[in-house]
């Protein structure tokens, strides 16, 4: 089996953070898990550098987005995933360079053919 890419998810929410890092190791890909701004800075400004991120929007202020920017400006493909669809979250979503915005709740199998299509796989 090649190596498959590691996947940073950024959820405010614990629980949720495990249940889709669970979901992504079954699917062969390693993960990086920050539930707050500080453990994503520390992802931000490690050595290893995720293939892709996931930003769950939900329990982030607006400097979420300032962590997104620092993704697209690392090349870092990232999609954010949002309670709701709204034109404002499009607007900042595309402002801060997103490869992708999903509405929650999204199956695993959704999200699992959007990780493809990004990774090229």
């Amino acid at each position: 089996m090649k190596n498959k890419a590691i996947i940073l998810i950024v959820d405010s929410n614990r629980a949720n953070l495990e249940h889709m890092s669970e979901q992504l190791v079954k699917e062969g890909y390693e993960t990086l898990n920050a539930a707050s701004l500080e453990e994503l800075d520390g992802f931000l400004q490690g050595e290893r550098k995720p293939s892709l991120a996931l930003i769950d929007l939900s329990g982030f202020d607006q400097h979420i987005w300032e962590r997104c920017e620092e993704l697209y400006r690392a090349k870092i493909p990232f999609i954010v995933l949002s309670p709701q669809r709204s034109p404002t979250i499009e607007r900042d979503s595309m402002k801060s360079g997103a490869s992708g915005l999903l509405a929650k709740s999204i199956g695993i199998k959704e999200l699992m053919e959007h990780i493809h299509t990004l990774l090229g796989e």
